[in-house]
């Protein structure tokens, strides 16, 4: 005789399935990174990435528009400027391609607007951080950060979130912002980021690849974990209001571990190696697509209350739900 928790699943089968489900995919809570090329007109497809674009500086905010109707709550920015130098000049700008777009949006929808604070975009090296010799330069990097922070706000970015990894970078953007008279822009720090190989596809996207060097130096040596913790810590510590955990489904147990550790609420972010390993499986009809479902509720289980995922866009238009 079966005892009777399993005589109730028996009984319930499926059709109270997903009411008794411990854990589900908060679509509200779910962020859609966009990519705006300013050296570009129209969409271009990222061919490393299926299903994901390059915005055009014409139809970026359509695009953004239409993520708004489909109930899409949140986007992460990033930009590609027309032109790089050694100091990352134009991100910081008053009128860079993320500062423009950054009024565009808010102008014209409710989107919460969350702006990837970086230099890898913009400068000639593709590093995070400003050159000095061979090496980042901790110091000067934190006062370019700032101006990109200013400029943000100025702008009317809900968030800021400082990706660069480098040591103090929120508390110099607190700082920044409170001194600026922006001290309800809230700092999402990417507080854990490891120097992971599953960032290939977005810098094919985002046209950021180190020409020299590599990030070792400042992001986290995957191994860490307890190092996790200290940099979530001192994030905390110096005034970040969201902290995040990057990759994802490669960290899922740092994940966890920041959940019991810390209130704040806590962000992880599926990056582009995670997204085209999955995508590509379910495309070639390797894997159902239910996996997708299955590894962003495997997000937010561990503990997530904020995902951001390129899938975000394919789960809120339904995609889970086609035949």
């Amino acid at each position: 005789m079966f005892p009777e928790t399993r005589m109730r699943r028996l009984r319930y089968g499926n059709l109270l399935r997903d009411f008794l489900s411990e854990t589900r995919i908060n679509e509200e809570k779910m962020v859609m990174p966009v990519f705006i090329d300013e050296n570009i007109r129209k969409r271009k497809p990222i061919e490393s990435m299926p299903g994901i674009f390059r915005q055009g500086t014409g139809d970026y905010l359509s695009y953004i528009q239409g993520l708004a109707d489909m109930g899409v709550k949140s986007i992460l920015l990033f930009g590609i400027p027309s032109s790089k130098d050694s100091s990352g000049t134009s991100a910081f700008q008053s009128n860079g391609v993320i500062q423009r777009a950054i009024k565009d949006v808010k102008a014209s929808t409710e989107i919460t607007i969350i702006a990837d604070l970086c230099l890898c975009e913009y400068t000639d090296t593709g590093q995070c951080g400003l050159m000095k010799g061979h090496y980042v330069d901790n110091d000067s990097t934190l006062v370019a950060y700032r101006k990109i922070a200013r400029t943000y706000a100025e702008a009317g970015t809900d968030i800021v979130a400082p990706s660069g990894m480098m040591d103090g970078q929120v508390a110099a953007i607190r700082d920044e912002l409170e001194k600026s008279g922006f001290s309800n822009t809230l700092i999402m720090g990417y507080s854990a980021k490891y120097a992971s190989g599953l960032y290939g596809p977005f810098r094919e996207a985002a046209d950021s690849a180190p020409q020299v060097g590599d990030r070792r130096s400042y992001q986290m040596d995957y191994r860490n974990s307890r190092e996790a913790l200290r940099e979530l810590k001192l994030d905390m510590e110096e005034g970040a209001d969201i902290l995040m955990v990057k990759p994802a489904l490669f960290y899922l147990d740092v994940l966890r571990e920041a959940r019991l550790s810390f209130t704040l609420p806590m962000a992880a972010y599926s990056v582009s190696g995670e997204y085209t390993m999955i995508r590509n499986a379910v495309d070639q009809g390797f894997l159902s697509k239910d996996v997708i479902a299955e590894s962003i509720s495997s997000i937010f289980r561990a503990g997530a209350d904020i995902v951001i995922s390129y899938f975000t866009e394919y789960i809120l238009s339904g995609g889970l739900e086609e035949q």
